[in-house]
Order: C-alpha cells, then structure tokens, then sequence
C-alpha cells in the first residue's frame, strides 16, 4: 500500500522528535542506530523548524458541508473544502474527489474536480438515508456526514398546517405553534414527543436568542410603550381637536376624519379608538352617517400604519422580512432598506388612503354607502333602524386621557417627531460609521441607508421617544411618575401578542428552511408559474387567509416565510436579471402586506374592523356590508393596475397614478352625491 506523502513526512518528523527526547534524558543512546542516524543533523533550530513545517503539512483537513436533511429528487448544495493549518483554504489542492452516496445532477456523475481548494455543486442528491462520504485521492484526506432524506411532500406540511388550522380554528397562535411542531418531527426523526419540547428549547429559544429579533422586540414594545404615555397624556385627543375645526360641513366632516386617522399614523388601534370616539360627535352633528365614519376610521387605521416607516407595524414588518432574508440574497444590504425599497409596490394600502381622500372631497358614494348617506342626510337618521350600535364595548381607558385633563397636541407632536428624527439621525450615522470603517466614499444617501445598522437606529430613537414622552407628561403634571409607568406598561402589553405571533413566525421560517420548503416548491411550479404573476398569486393567498382568520399581523407571520426565498428562487430560475428579479421580490412582500389589509377590512372578524364598529357606534354587519364593495374595487384595482403591470417593468408611481385615476373615474361614473342617491 502506498503512504501519502504528508504521512510520510509526518513519520519521519516523529522520528526525529523521539531521538531529542531520549538524547536529553539518556546519557548512552538505547538506539545506538537511531542517535547516528539523527547526529547527522546538528541544528536544533533547523530541526524544530522542519518539525513545525511536517505538522502544518499534516494539519491540512478537509471540510464537507452538506443539509443534515434533505428531499427526495429536491436539489441541494454540496461543498468541499481544503484548508490549511492556519484553517485559510489551500489555493494549491487540486485534485478529484470521489462520493459515496450523493450524486450529481441527473447522469449520475460521482466524482467531482477540486481546483484551489474548493469543489461546490448546487446539483447534488443524496440517494438514500445514510451516510456520505467524500474522498480527495492527491491528498489522501476523507470526509464523512450523515445525512437523511424524506419525501419533499412532506416540506410543504408545516406552513399548509398552520393555514388550515388558522382558517378552521381562527387562532393564529396555536396555529403557529402546530406548524412549528408538526415541522420538527419531521427534523427530529419522527419523535413527536421529542420534537414537541424541541419547538420550546431549539426553535423559539434560537428565535429569541437572535440579537437581531431581540432588537426588533424591544424596538415594538418601547414604540407601543411611547404610544401608550402620549395616549395617556391626551397628546393624540390634542391633534384631533386641531384638525376639528375645518369640520364645518358634512364633506369638511368627512376631510377632517380622514386627515386625523392620516395624521395618528403610529398605531392601527389608537387610530381606531381615538379617531372614532373623537369624531362621532361631530359627524353626527353633521348628519354622517355611522357607516360613512366606520368606513373613513377603518380605511385610515391599518393602511396608514402599515406603510410608514415609523409605527408599532415597522417593527414587526422588518422582523419578518430580516428571518426570510437569512437564506437568500437580496441587493438592499438590511431589512429596512428592503422594507423601504417596497413601499411604493404596496398598492392596496396607498390606494385604500387615496380612495378615501377621494370620497371624503368629492362626498360621492355608490352601493350601500350611498344610501347609507341618503338616509343619514335626508332624515338624519345616523343608523338604520333596528341597528345593533356596537358601541361601550371598547375598553378606551388606557387609550383616552382622563376626564379633566386639558389635551395638549405637542405632547404627541413632540415624541413622534423624536422618534422619526431620531430614527433617521440613526440611520445616518450608522451607515456613515459603516462606510468610513470599510474605507468606502461613496455617502449618497440611498447607500448610507443600505450600510445602515436599522437595529441600532430604531431602538436609540424608540428609547428617546419614551422618555421625552414620560417628561412631558411628568413634568406638565399630567401624569404622575407612578401613572406615567402604568400607561408605559399598557402600551407595552398591547405589543405582547403580536411579538409573540412574531417569535412563533420566526420559528416557522427557520422549520421551512431546514425543511427546505422553498426549494421543493420551486421543483412543483418550475415551469407552471412565471415569477412575475407570483406578486398577485400572493395577494389573493394572502387576502383569502386573512379574511378567514381577521388577522393581518398572524397571515405576515404565516406568509413572508414562504414567498420571500420562493420569489427569490423562482426569479433566479427563470433567468431573470437582477433588477427585475428584485422588483418580483419586492412586489411579493408588498403583496402578503396588502393582501393581509385587504382581507383584513373585509372580514367580519377582523380586529381592527370590530374597533372601527365600536368605536364609531355602528352596526358591525352593516359596516362590513357598505365597506366591502370600496375594498373589493380597491383590491380590483391594485391587482390590474399595480401588482401584475409594476411586475412586468412598469414604475409603481405610474402604478399608483393609475390605478388613483381609474379609482376616481369609477367615483365619478357610479357614484353620487349624497343627495341624490337613491332609498330602498
């Protein structure tokens, strides 16, 4: 048999290292031949150098990184390493490798070429549960894993559980949790009890144990903290007494509800309580009709908050986009950048805003919204008759400020404006600091973003804006500390349940990458769906989910974990360039977003519409009822004249103007105003 050549060396290296030790302990050499032999080298330096160059030539290794777990007929990428002692990969290793248990592509081919070091195919499958082995002939190194395969059907279970369940039992937490339970049995080699304490100790612990997710976390529970104090404080009853005054007429009525749901932009539901219990009066002063005030409330409340980069939504938004984007490869360098970068492809939000500007100007109305309106205006009649008002059913105590105090709109003004500014001085000097340490030079603003450190730049102002809260309502003696804190708390506690839909999203995406959910996917539809018809494939998922559970936050925490790596990969597949590629991905978050607001308003049970309901006294049903047909036109629209266009190369600001247009076109030809609608 032949001896490699680095054990070969290290032998001899070995030898000579035994001759020193027996030449300093023994005074006549025991191996009379070994000692002549070594007495031909009289350096001790140059020996000690040999030896340490033997070693560093033995040290060499090879590293084999393949998925633990892997699907049948489902691609995956396998790598082969050479590193020297230093562990720097070993530019000269050259050579053929031969596997055991994995083969490549579909000629079966077995052995692959390592050159400088390193051999990668994303072409590679395991052929059975076992073990694989890799072998490097020139050098004489091996390299083992285990691996296990199961049906790629199997990949798909989780995230799928968790939707039917959610659909079927309308709780978003314990649908979660069971996609994440379900996903580690499959992981943990079908032990079901094992893998039920798994998604406690592996799954969420990691999920937490992430400083990115805990940086995230902090952020939406010191946000919602900020909200409650300037709640508490009357800071937002303040702004809504200002904006009141333009409330003259019915259509000045309308313009100011939506200007305040506009302007409450932090959070969906103080925007939901304050702007309703706020404007009630006055709309009913101004014959508005409750199910016009339900609708305005509703139509500003989630989409307001859904896409400006500052609210207690931002947080939870990036946190999901930031999981996904662990397994893929997007141009914006943070999941911030990449939430701003789609924005503008959030179609139904920013058309629902426009919309409701547009009926609240122009007083025009169609379907039952019109005689809705007719009713309220012609007989004063506010609701119909026999209507169920679902009003003193929200507990607005920790929202409003106590009878008595005086509302002040700076105490609002002033930590909101703390926050943005500090968020975007954040973001600045974080993305300066990046670029001056990698020695770059270009500082334009949109690269100064992408290097920004957005954690960092949203905790320091989050932080900021509560205690410029808590100072202002302490030192005005609006609150005392004691109270302050409480209200601090409330808001802490209204984040509670979405951090932990998020805690539990997270563990979800990180099952549906170890199970490797996307690349199955993208080996079903390879060839059936065109990535650029993924953004609308999304939108009406997502909308159908959450219809059926009325929450927008849970269907995020379902969705973003799939269709971000699958947009991703289907684009790569199709051979699109990267521009492109990175628009379809952009328009497929925005779509889980929208269509999560989408099916969000329709819902009966949806959180924010019942708030809406109460909070502006109206018949629940009857505000689903004239609200359904503006958020069906409106999702009509955003698919034709933004999903489905913007993906295919055209702007989105050429989207939206668009679909405004054709929004106000359809006002104008169906709808009428108030006067002249028609009575059942």
């Amino acid at each position: 048999m032949q001896v490699p050549a680095n054990l070969r060396v290290h032998i001899a290296g070995t030898r000579y290292l035994l001759c020193i030790a027996l030449r300093a302990h023994f005074p006549v050499p025991p191996f009379p031949g070994a000692m002549k032999r070594f007495a031909r080298c009289r350096s001790l330096p140059l020996m000690l150098l040999f030896l340490l160059a033997a070693g560093a030539l033995h040290a060499q290794s090879m590293d084999l990184r393949i998925p633990a777990l892997t699907l049948d007929g489902v691609s995956f990428t396998a790598e082969v390493t050479v590193r020297d002692a230093a562990g720097t990969i070993d530019s000269t290793a050259e050579g053929t490798l031969v596997f055991e248990g994995l083969q490549f592509g579909e000629a079966g081919r077995v052995t692959g070429e390592l050159h400088g070091g390193r051999f990668r195919t994303e072409d590679a499958h395991a052929t059975a549960d076992g073990r694989v082995t890799v072998r490097w002939k020139e050098g004489g190194l091996t390299s083992a894993r285990p691996v296990r395969s199961i049906p790629g059907i199997l990949s798909i279970l989780p995230p799928l559980l968790a939707i039917v369940l959610a659909l079927l039992l309308r709780q978003v937490i314990v649908s979660l949790f069971a996609g994440v339970w379900l996903g580690a049995i499959f992981v943990f080699d079908y032990d079901v009890f094992g893998a039920f304490l798994r998604v406690l100790d592996h799954y969420i612990v990691n999920a937490l144990a992430n400083p990115d997710h805990m940086s995230i976390i902090a952020f939406s529970m010191l946000f919602g903290g900020m909200v409650g104090v300037i709640s508490k404080s009357g800071g937002t009853l303040g702004i809504a007494e200002q904006l009141i005054r333009i409330a003259r007429t019915a259509r000045g009525g309308q313009v100011a509800t939506w200007l305040l749901g506009f302007v409450i932009f932090f959070d969906d539901y103080a925007n939901s309580l304050i702007v309703g219990n706020t404007m009630r009066p006055i709309t009913d002063r101004l014959r508005i009709s409750r199910e016009k005030l339900a609708f305005l409330v509703d139509a500003t409340a989630a989409p307001v908050t859904a896409v400006l980069f500052i609210s207690t939504w931002i947080g939870y938004e990036v946190g999901l986009i930031d999981a996904a984007m662990q397994s893929v490869e997007l141009p914006a360098r943070n999941a911030y950048a990449v939430f701003l970068d789609m924005l503008p492809y959030s179609f139904y939000p920013i058309l629902t805003l426009l919309f409701g500007l547009l009926i609240a100007a122009t007083g025009r109305d169609f379907g039952g919204m019109a005689r809705a309106e007719r009713r309220a205006r012609r007989f004063g009649k506010l609701h119909r008759d026999g209507a169920q008002l679902a009003n003193d059913l929200t507990d607005s105590a920790a929202v409003l400020p106590d009878p008595g105090v005086r509302p002040r709109w700076w105490n609002a003004a002033v930590p909101i404006a703390v926050v943005v500014l500090g968020a975007l001085g954040g973001l600045y000097y974080t993305g300066h600091e990046a670029i001056a340490a990698a020695g770059g030079s270009d500082y334009s603003l949109g690269t100064v973003i992408g290097e920004a450190d957005s954690y960092r730049a949203l905790l320091w102002a989050s932080l900021l804006s509560c205690v410029t809260a808590i100072f202002l309502a302490v030192g005005q003696r609006i609150l005392r500390v004691s109270e302050a804190m409480d209200a601090w708390f409330n808001g802490l506690k209204s984040m509670l349940l979405a951090m932990l839909i998020l805690t539990l999203a997270w563990s979800i995406g990180q099952i549906t990458a170890e199970l490797h959910t996307a690349d199955y996917l993208v080996q079903v539809l390879k060839g059936t769906l065109p990535p650029r018809w993924l953004p609308a494939l999304t939108f009406l998922v997502a909308a159908v989910i959450s219809f059926s559970t009325g929450t927008s936050w849970g269907t995020m925490g379902i969705m973003m974990p799939i269709v971000i790596p699958l947009s991703v990969v289907l684009g790569q597949d199709a051979g699109l360039a990267a521009d492109p590629a990175y628009v379809v991905t952009l328009g497929t978050i925005s779509s889980v977003l929208a269509g999560a607001v989408f099916g969000d308003h329709c819902s009966p049970i949806s959180d924010t519409t019942i708030l809406s309901s109460m909070a502006s006294a109206c018949d629940h049903i009857d505000h689903v009822r004239t609200q359904l047909p503006y958020a069906l036109l409106i999702g009509f629209v955003s698919i034709a004249a933004g999903l489905v266009p913007s993906a295919f190369g055209l702007s989105p600001w050429i989207s939206i103007l668009c679909g405004a247009l054709l929004l106000g076109a359809t006002l104008l030809w169906f709808g009428r105003p108030a006067g002249m609608a028609r009575q059942d």
